[in-house]
């Protein structure tokens, strides 16, 4: 793999790729679009997916008058109990899932698991990939056939013939979720049709959405990094340019961007207003692949790669000590990801507002997906416990406001935080056990989101206000809803294929004058029957 794709491509355009290993005798045909398994969108179409309830939450502090999430300078007084009883059945539940942070302490060192275990019913246990190499684990865990309770399926990351893995792998949870199925579990239910939608396969649910904000990718920054230069405001694509060239300090070791070259690249297109991956006009669907913007904003990586404005080494794992010393001066990150880093980074965190990048661009903000996936529940579980696993599911989203949510995302009080005139704030044993641990576990299930950091109120406005100045650039995916049979077949092979072309045009392993051929084979290997798919799919309401 080619691609420096990494965490932060969550929730935005991530490309990275995998092929799963020991699936052969799963069925399913591989090969080109002909391959595709077709009826799977009609049966997805047809699927009623679960009713949504939504829960009760305190009223917000800030407004919430452009879409923003509902954010709270002061902690509630008064929560709510959303979860009679612990759900678990005694026995240890068994997850994979990711962490771009540290390692968390292990659970005989964390009373914040002893606690969360406790509430649970249930030991809880996470076989965590830290960094990078998430879909290289899932691949080698679905070889060898050892599977966990629960596995997490990222929606972006490439993973390859999702479908006849889930088939053949995993329990259909359709009959415990869809309609008002799912009220069995109202925390659940509260989650909403758009992270749904995500964990929806061949008109099938095989897993619980992972739900997030509807603000996909973020470029943070370290602020003081920026300020000999007036701070990371910009007025154009050419100012962008001048001042990160003014910033760079090779003999130093400063540099003003972080080498994940596609993610990047996703970034700079927002500046030239490139679509939210199709653009639909006139019931005709275009690719961002095939659009001037996009092809604009790959033009401007390739002029900063030669700027030398990207970190030398591609293969640096973890970058946040370097943003905090002051080496690294902007990176690419999930959203969920700049809540994390506002909890636990003490440097001075900002974010890049999108802006014109020339006189005549519209700048935009790619919606995210909705979810980070979802988590599937291996069939060597036992049938009879899979209410068992999605009642502690139901307890593990429970959203801002509740004893539950309280629990998971800051501890017990007086052993991890504590709370003051209306505030929360962590102890030193709550900073060390509890955002360490929350980040893997919100991979395998989270809550609605909500703004709130403990003791900040400061980054809690922060947040809230970069999202009230890009709600208006906001633009969604017009496909969000519609179903491709080719997508859910070819997606994992067409997103490696695009990821590790990307890097070498970025890189200069291959001239910009082959990018219309690139279009051309991509389009030729999927991409124009996922239109053809989607554009039916659009034209039938």
């Amino acid at each position: 793999m080619t691609s420096t794709m990494s965490r932060r491509g969550f929730l935005g355009l991530a490309l990275a790729g995998v092929t799963v290993a020991g699936l052969a005798a799963c069925g399913g045909e591989g090969g080109g679009a002909a391959g595709v398994k077709k009826g799977g969108a009609e049966l997805s179409k047809k699927l009623a997916l679960p009713t949504f309830t939504a829960a009760k939450i305190p009223t917000p502090d800030l407004p919430i008058d452009a879409g923003q999430d509902p954010a709270y300078l002061k902690y509630p007084t008064e929560l709510v109990k959303s979860v009679a009883a612990p759900p678990g059945d005694g026995k240890k539940i068994t997850s994979l899932t990711q962490t771009w942070d540290v390692a968390p302490p292990a659970a005989g060192q964390s009373a914040y698991l002893q606690e969360l275990n406790k509430a649970l019913g249930s030991e809880w246990a996470m076989n965590i990939v830290v960094g990078d190499g998430y879909p290289d684990k899932f691949n080698a865990i679905i070889a060898s056939d050892d599977l966990p309770d629960l596995v997490w399926f990222p929606p972006n990351q490439g993973l390859q013939r999702v479908p006849e893995l889930l088939a053949a792998k995993f329990h259909d949870l359709t009959a415990y979720l869809s309609g008002d199925a799912i009220k069995k579990y109202p925390n659940l239910a509260n989650l909403g049709d758009v992270a749904w939608k995500s964990a929806v396969t061949d008109g099938k649910l095989y897993g619980v959405a992972v739900a997030y904000s509807k603000f996909g990718q973020v470029f943070l920054v370290n602020q003081d990094y920026w300020q000999p230069v007036g701070g990371a405001t910009f007025t154009s694509a050419d100012d962008f340019f001048d001042k990160t060239k003014q910033l760079l300090d090779v003999k130093k070791n400063k540099y003003p961007l972080e080498p994940s070259y596609v993610n990047h690249v996703h970034m700079f297109s927002h500046w030239y207003g490139a679509p939210n991956t199709w653009k639909l006009e006139g019931g005709k669907l275009t690719h961002q692949y095939e659009t001037q913007e996009y092809l604009a904003a790959l033009e401007f990586a390739v002029k900063c790669f030669k700027a030398n404005l990207f970190w030398p080494d591609p293969a640096l794992a973890t970058i946040k000590d370097k943003v905090a010393n002051g080496q690294i001066g902007a990176y690419v990150e999930s959203f969920p990801g700049f809540l994390n880093d506002a909890k636990t980074q003490k440097y001075n965190l900002g974010a890049i507002v999108p802006f014109a990048a020339t006189p005549t661009s519209k700048p935009v903000y790619n919606a995210g997906l909705g979810s980070v996936g979802f988590t599937a529940i291996s069939n060597k579980v036992d049938k009879a416990r899979i209410e068992t696993l999605l009642g502690v599911l139901n307890y593990l989203s429970a959203p801002f406001g509740t004893e539950e949510y309280q629990l998971v995302n800051f501890g017990v009080e007086g052993t991890h935080f504590t709370k003051k005139d209306g505030d929360l704030a962590f102890t030193d044993k709550g900073t060390a056990e509890v955002p360490t641990t929350v980040q893997p576990l919100q991979f395998v299930i989270g809550s609605p989101s909500a703004l709130f950091l403990p003791g900040q109120p400061e980054r809690t406005k922060l947040i809230h206000d970069f999202e009230t100045k890009v709600a208006p650039l906001l633009q969604p995916r017009v496909t969000t809803g519609h179903f491709s049979d080719t997508y859910t077949q070819k997606n994992g092979e067409l997103s490696t294929m695009a990821s590790d072309t990307i890097v070498d045009f970025v890189t200069g392993r291959k001239p910009l004058s082959d990018w219309q051929s690139f279009v051309k084979k991509w389009m030729d290997k999927g991409g124009a029957a996922m239109k053809a798919e989607y554009e039916a799919s659009i034209a039938k309401g």
